[in-house]
C-alpha cells in the first residue's frame, strides 16, 4: 500500500498530515459506512477526488474520510447528491471567508497598534516641542 506512492494530483505530497493519502477504497469504504461502489459514484459525480498510486489505485485521506462522512450525514437528511456538492462547495467558501476574515482582523489588529504608536510618538513629539507657559517670557509694549 505505502510503497506504491502517489502520483501528479495537486494534494500528493501536500504536507498537510490529513492530506497523506493511507487508505484504500476497502478501508476508506468501511471508515465512511458506505459501500465502495458507492465511493465510486461519488468520484465520478466529482464530490470527492482521492488521490491516486503509480498503478493508478485510489487512495484516500483522513480529510477525503471526513468529506465522505459529511456527504454520508447529508444524503441520509434527504439531500441529492447535487445538492449535497452544491452544500459543501458553499461550506467551503465559507471556510475560506473567515479564513479571510481572520487574516483581516489580525491586520486590523496590527495597523490599530501601529496607528496607536504613531499617536503617541506625535504626542511625546509635542511635549518637546511646547514651551510651559510659566517659563514662557512675556513682552507687552515698548521697553
Amino acid at each position: 500500500m505505502a510503497n506504491e506512492g502517489t502520483k501528479g494530483g495537486g494534494r500528493a505530497g501536500g504536507g498537510r498530515k490529513d492530506d497523506r493519502a493511507l487508505y484504500v477504497i476497502s478501508v476508506a469504504a468501511e471508515l465512511a459506512g458506505v459501500h465502495p461502489q458507492t465511493l465510486r459514484i461519488y468520484e465520478r459525480k466529482g464530490l470527492v477526488e482521492p488521490q491516486r498510486t503509480v498503478g493508478r489505485s485510489r487512495r484516500y485521506s483522513d480529510r477525503d474520510i471526513h468529506r465522505l462522512q459529511r456527504i454520508q450525514e447529508l444524503t441520509n437528511e434527504g439531500v441529492s447528491l447535487a445538492g449535497v456538492k452544491r452544500i459543501i462547495a458553499l461550506e467551503e467558501e465559507l471556510d475560506c471567508a473567515r479564513d479571510e476574515i481572520d487574516r483581516l482582523q489580525g491586520q486590523i489588529a496590527e495597523l490599530r497598534r501601529e496607528a496607536d504608536q504613531a499617536v503617541a510618538d506625535v504626542h511625546r513629539q509635542y511635549r518637546r516641542d511646547l514651551v510651559p507657559f510659566s517659563k514662557a517670557v512675556i513682552r507687552f509694549g515698548p521697553r
